[in-house]
């Protein structure tokens, strides 16, 4: 007997367009539960870097041939979340990031290749401002989530609306500025190197060894290539590429000497604004961005700021190779010298940033979101206990 419940609508949604000031709009949606009317206690999700719609869908939808219907990819962490909260009783508002739109699609190349962290944090106001004006959602009673970038946008909100927000969840927490983590996330093959292809220890791995790990190379990109510092024609003569970055003019890398100088010469390179040239953010991140965050205060230095009557909740995958778990751990830390009355950190075994299984050198896109996340978020922001505060 088939189960007549299977069908049942259990959240209903209304897309809305935010108006983002200058003439520029974005879409966003209303998820709310199928029954009632409320009031319900709102939640506002605050999405990660790059090309995030307002799901965070990581990949390409596509069409299934025999249904002619869309697939989605596993990976849609915001969709996760906005679906189990409204399930439950909650208000969730999502929105595309300014110049972005559905199935990677960057709708115009000039807002996008100009934006900057104080501008997405007016685009999080102004969504904030959306949802407390929805006459379903109980406007005292607002929870801010931020994921990876958006864990820097999460407490400003706090501190600009303390009167309205009660909780903040951080989940793939930054606690310094993106600086010292473009720093940690550039050297992450200089740590592989070291760890996994350096196995006599001396410092050196071989180039032919290192181009066929698929580890390494899914880290280095395109860089493995130049690195190998060879070039064999059509002739099959080889010539060297860039005798700069091997000096001992071997088939060896130096981890230290070789890889890492060319690194950081990469990460030093996105931060050049060029005139006249266009960013293609599906490759490398818009300068004006990073430059952007790179004169941010980091959350360290203002944690402090979020009053005390707002509650912090961070979330943090153990396997994250986006935002190590230190960061967590440094905010927790100074959330603990500085006595903030309710603040929690909850870390997850073998998880990684978009809180799926992952290994710790690189982020597996899949998804869903694993259940026992999404159940810690839900008891924490409902906890009836921390609405008595």
């Amino acid at each position: 007997m088939p189960n007549v419940n299977s069908e049942l609508q259990t959240t209903k949604y209304r897309n809305i367009v935010l108006d983002l000031g200058d003439g520029l709009e974005t879409n966003a949606r209303l998820n709310l539960p199928a029954v009632g009317i409320g009031p319900f206690p709102g939640v506002l999700l605050v999405p990660g870097s790059g090309t995030t719609d307002m799901n965070e869908t990581a990949g390409y939808l596509r069409l299934d041939n025999e249904t002619g219907s869309l697939v989605y990819p596993s990976a849609r962490p915001f969709f996760d979340i906005a679906q189990y909260l409204s399930e439950r009783g909650y208000a969730v508002l999502q929105y595309d990031k300014r110049g972005f739109g559905a199935n990677m699609t960057i709708l115009d190349n000039n807002v996008w290749g100009n934006i900057t962290v104080d501008l997405l944090v007016q685009d999080a106001q102004k969504a904030f401002d959306l949802l407390t004006k929805q006459p379903e959602v109980d406007s005292d009673r607002i929870s801010v989530i931020g994921h990876s970038e958006g864990t820097t946008v999460v407490p400003r909100i706090a501190i600009n609306n303390s009167d309205k927000v009660v909780n903040i969840v951080l989940m793939g927490t930054l606690a310094q500025n993106l600086e010292e983590i473009g720093n940690y996330q550039i050297l992450v093959p200089v740590t592989y190197a070291h760890e996994v292809l350096d196995q006599d220890n001396d410092g050196f791995i071989m180039i032919k060894e290192a181009s066929k790990d698929p580890v390494f190379t899914s880290l280095v990109g395109d860089l493995s290539f130049l690195l190998t510092q060879y070039n064999t024609s059509l002739n099959e003569t080889t010539e060297r590429i860039d005798p700069q970055y091997d000096v001992n003019n071997d088939t060896f890398i130096s981890i230290e000497n070789e890889l890492k100088p060319r690194l950081l010469e990469k990460l030093e390179s996105y931060s050049v604004v060029t005139t006249g040239e266009k960013c293609n953010a599906l490759v490398a991140p818009c300068p004006i961005w990073l430059n952007s965050h790179f004169a941010l205060a980091p959350n360290l230095e203002i944690i402090g700021n979020v009053p005390t009557n707002v509650s912090i909740l961070i979330l943090q995958g153990e396997n994250d190779a986006d935002t190590p778990i230190q960061q967590a751990f440094l905010l927790q830390q100074k959330l603990t010298e500085l006595k903030h009355p309710d603040h929690s950190l909850i870390t997850y075994q073998d998880l990684g940033h978009l809180f799926y299984p992952s290994s710790k050198w690189v982020t597996a896109i899949g998804g869903p979101i694993e259940r026992e996340v999404l159940e810690d978020l839900f008891q924490w922001i409902s906890d009836p206990l921390r609405d008595l505060r």
